[in-house]
């Protein structure tokens, strides 16, 4: 049976991926507390890994689209750091998004929204949160973008 947050999640027409596993010598996500932190996750689609760079071969759109990818992956990672019960998620504390963009890029910003925007519509004031956005040269895969998150959970 599909929790409040799950149900909402249906309703805006997305589906919870499964927790990706680690890419490299790393845990998922570390609890400390009422605190989980979750390493970075990258855009991928069922047909695979969102890639390219901003202000190169990505529109701002697509790398929006990109980082609410991200953020569905990080509820995932959530989900499984809950023993499957997404509403034990209290708060998005805070977001740290990597942009691999140009040099002469500045919109970072904008392209995290696309994750800063779908915490907000899912989840209201317990989806507001503070964050960083920056500019890589590069990514992992040559993703466009990647997102790791600090979340309180009861």
């Amino acid at each position: 049976m599909a929790g409040k947050i799950e149900s909402k999640l249906a309703e805006m027409g997305l589906t919870l991926p499964e927790a990706l596993a680690p890419a490299g010598n790393y845990v998922p996500y570390v609890q400390v507390g009422e605190l989980v932190f979750v390493s970075g996750q990258v855009p991928k689609a069922e047909d695979g890994l969102i890639t390219g760079k901003l202000g190169d071969d990505m529109s701002i759109e697509q790398g929006q689209a990109a980082a609410r990818l991200c953020a569905l992956h990080l509820l995932g990672q959530i989900k499984a750091a809950c023993n499957g019960d997404l509403d034990r998620l209290v708060k998005v504390v805070k977001l740290g998004g990597f942009v691999n963009a140009t040099p002469d890029f500045g919109d970072h910003p904008a392209v995290i929204n696309g994750a800063s925007d779908l915490f907000g519509e899912l989840l209201g004031e317990a989806g507001r949160h503070a964050r960083a956005a920056v500019g890589s040269s590069s990514l992992p895969f040559g993703v466009a973008v990647e997102i790791e998150g600090i979340f309180q959970v009861k």
